[in-house]
């Protein structure tokens, strides 16, 4: 099949494996994590307004470790002090510091001080708050923050799908919708587009969330925001520390890691690996990582730091059950089509399964002049990437490389203030990757039905200012965005073969359909202000309200989509939607404090959409389409209460009004998928100093529309969850936690359709029943 001429940047050719070697492997084993960039000539040419920035900048005597807020960056600066008089690893837990460092000079506190000087909504989750919790998910590290909803999906260890304000909500496999960062450095690849389970929330020594349109000055292109996760540094965390965690469903997990300063450099390396047999059938899972960073103080004035990282990652899908199934027997694995009982994928037959090993690396460095900062970081990440979907999609082989540049510049003439008057930043992600297509014969990975080269590149480039106004500061902004979708179909054959399944007969059956040239070049752009106004009522408060826009390009998981495909039968070919980029406008305001024992977090938002992607499937095969005109509204409200010395609460609640707008198929339905009411609250006793109990419910109070037709809805759930942590030493800890207690059947998510046609769809996907976790945590 002719392609199109190779008119791509030589840039983005650089990126990609040719086929030959993709299907050897051999391009994975290339050490491009360190690369130099003066190693790669053909990115000379790109501009350097053009090149990015995401991370911020800092005065030098902050403590920043990798923050991503406004005015951050690298420093060594020594920080690591003594803890609070009588506060343990428990008190510790319950404000949110880490325990032995006081919140007054940690990198934790310095974020949490910029974010919540921001004007929009915006969080830290600080290591601290995970004490305690054992088989930690990003779900479970992302709970305390209202907004934010974080369902169990594809049934592998901790691989939720996450959504902000519904962006990305209906994705899967590979998410969209949110950028992720680690150490200021994206996760997501050049399309927009990240694997959640490439992230151990558990190896954070911190977590930034910007809801929204706060993490538009990152370079974040979506509706949702970006989430940051810091790792700890060498100056932050020295000594050595053990993790073991062990429970139910084959659950085992360690951790290990050393952090060392010697003068003007530190380094700090972590060590993890989880596997879990899983509650249902069809269901193992492993996952190994490895990060490591160095940082070195060149100067009074400039610092840098360099990241490595690896995880492999594997899973099994056990696919979703009809309500039928899944009230007989949720632990089964999907067993196919059953007249009148089940219509889905057979994953006992076709054994879905996940592997995706990604190496990143990068470096960032920070440089102060006077009231001048200027941060530049660069980053490059391999991701080799097998999905066995059930034969309706069959194997999907993708492999390829992204490089990163980010850069920032930041004016601060008062080193007091929480932000910088002025900061400019660019965002700048170009990769390319191969992708091959195979038949699902049973699990087995049989003829080719497809290929194709992938070219992306994603620019944000904007400046803004915090403009002090008597009692009030004022933050407008602006941002440009440009994304590039480029594909070549390389798939050189006439004809693609089929395979169907009879089963009446029980025999399979070889056919071959005509192929088309998949071939397309997108391209997307837009301005994004945004328009902010803060106040200060009262010391440790901030109001604030703002307006903004927001944009979004679709993946390649969007454009390009087989076809055809069923529960006993292969694609036909390839949709190619000729999508437009979603685009928003958004109405924030918001209050957050506290005031004596009380901490709150208060936002309401209203957007209008345009172009809302809306991604759905028939149980098979899943395709995106651009809805006309939709409106997001919520409330997010959280919050905490120190009742007495020994009793504390907490509570994020989330309310979601998802709604089409006169759509011509679904009218002024909700869309489906998204919670209306989403609660999670706890009670937390300390019987002693070192000992404490908390018992935590998450709660959604009403039934969740599973198609956009809305005509087939999940059931209302509560699980309860207790857990306990003794500190029997500042060095040694052991703690416990019963999951879902009352070992209710529920689920956790479901598939979302357009409109489901028959009762026994399977669309469900169970969340685990009961289990047992214990776990033990010691430092050197």
């Amino acid at each position: 099949m002719a392609g199109r001429s190779d008119d791509r940047p030589p840039a983005a050719r650089f990126f990609r494996p040719s086929r030959a070697s993709r299907r050897a492997g051999i391009a994975a084993a290339l050490p491009m994590a360190a690369l130099p960039v003066a190693a790669i000539p053909s990115l000379a040419a790109i501009p350097v307004a053009a090149i990015p920035l995401a991370a911020l900048l800092i005065a030098p005597d902050a403590a920043q470790a990798q923050s991503a807020a406004a005015g951050s960056a690298v420093t060594l600066d020594e920080v690591v002090v003594e803890g609070t008089a009588g506060q343990g690893a428990e008190g510790a837990a319950a404000n949110g510091t880490s325990a032995g460092r006081s919140s007054a000079v940690t990198p934790e506190a310095e974020a949490r001080r910029r974010l919540e000087a921001t004007p929009g909504a915006t969080a830290v989750v600080g290591a601290g708050q995970l004490v305690g919790k054992a088989d930690v998910t990003i779900a479970d590290a992302l709970n305390s923050v209202p907004g934010i909803i974080a369902s169990a999906f594809l049934g592998g260890n901790d691989q939720p799908k996450i959504h902000i304000r519904g962006s990305g909500l209906q994705t899967n496999p590979t998410e969209r919708g949110l950028l992720m960062l680690q150490d200021g450095l994206p996760i997501n690849r050049a399309d927009g587009s990240y694997v959640v389970g490439l992230i151990d929330a558990r190896l954070a020594d911190f977590i930034e969330v910007f809801r929204g349109y706060t993490g538009n000055r990152l370079g974040a292109q979506t509706l949702g925001g970006a989430l940051n996760f810091v790792s700890p540094t060498g100056s932050q965390k020295p000594g050595v520390e053990i993790d073991a965690e062990a429970g139910s469903f084959g659950y085992a997990m360690t951790t290990a890691s050393a952090g060392t300063r010697q003068g003007n450099l530190d380094a700090f390396g972590q060590v993890s690996y989880s596997t879990r047999d899983g509650y249902r059938d069809w269901n193992d899972s492993q996952r190994t990582n490895v990060a490591f960073n160095a940082g070195a103080k060149l100067s009074d004035t400039v610092s840098t730091r360099a990241f490595f990282a690896y995880t492999d990652l594997g899973f099994q899908v056990p696919g979703p059950l009809s309500r039928q199934l899944f009230e007989t027997d949720p632990t089964q694995a999907a067993p196919g089509l059953i007249p009148g009982i089940n219509a889905g994928p057979n994953s006992v037959r076709d054994q879905p399964r996940r592997d995706t090993a990604q190496t990143r690396g990068g470096s960032r460095t920070t440089a102060t002049f006077g009231d001048s900062l200027f941060d530049v970081a660069f980053g490059y990440a391999w991701t080799d990437d097998t999905f066995r979907f059930p034969i309706g999609t069959g194997y999907r082989d993708t492999t390829g490389g992204d490089f990163t540049t980010t850069l920032r510049y930041a004016y601060q003439p008062d080193k007091s203030a929480a932000l910088p008057l002025f900061e400019a930043n660019a965002l700048y992600v170009v990769g390319a990757a191969g992708r091959d297509y195979f038949i699902n014969n049973q699990g087995a990975q049989s003829l080719q039905y497809g290929s194709s080269d992938f070219d992306a590149a994603s620019l944000s480039v904007g400046a803004g200012f915090n403009l002090p106004v008597g009692a009030f500061t004022l933050s407008p902004a602006i941002a440009y965005q440009r994304a590039t979708r480029d594909n070549e179909d390389t798939y050189d054959l006439s004809t693609r073969p089929r395979l169907v399944y009879n089963q009446n007969t029980g025999k399979w059956i070889w056919s071959t359909r005509p192929a088309t040239d998949t071939s397309f070049s997108r391209a997307y752009d837009a301005w994004t202000p945004s328009l902010g106004l803060s106040w200060h009522p009262a010391e440790g408060q901030t109001m604030f309200a703002s307006m903004s826009r927001s944009f979004e390009a679709p993946t390649f998981d969007d454009l390009l989509e087989p076809t055809g495909g069923g529960p006993n039968a292969s694609p036909i070919g390839f949709l190619t939607p000729d999508l437009k980029a979603q685009t928003a406008t958004t109405a924030e305001a918001g209050w957050r404090g506290s005031a004596g024992r009380l901490d709150w977090d208060v936002v309401t938002y209203y957007s209008w959409l345009d172009n809302e992607l809306i991604r759905t499937t028939d149980g098979s095969t899943a395709s995106t389409v651009n809805a006309d005109k939709t409106s997001h509204f919520g409330i997010e409200l959280g919050g905490r209460l120190q009742i007495t010395d020994r009793l504390a609460a907490r509570l994020a609640y989330t309310f979601q009004d998802f709604e089409f707008d006169h759509d011509p198929v679904y009218g002024d339905n909700q869309i489906a998928g998204a919670p209306r009411h989403y609660v999670i609250a706890a009670l937390r006793y300390a019987i002693t100093a070192p000992w404490w109990v908390e018992g935590e419910v998450q709660w959604t109070p009403q039934a969740i529309p599973i198609d956009n037709a809305n005509t087939f809805y999940s059931d209302p759930y509560a699980v309860v969850n207790v857990r306990t942590n003794y500190a029997v030493s500042p060095g040694f800890s052991v703690y416990g936690e019963v999951r879902n207690l009352f070992d209710i059947d529920y689920a956790g998510a479901t598939l979302v359709l357009g409109r489901v046609t028959q009762p026994f769809q399977a669309v469900f996907l169970p969340g685990d029943g009961r289990a047992f976790y214990a776990g033990t945590r010691v430092r050197f």
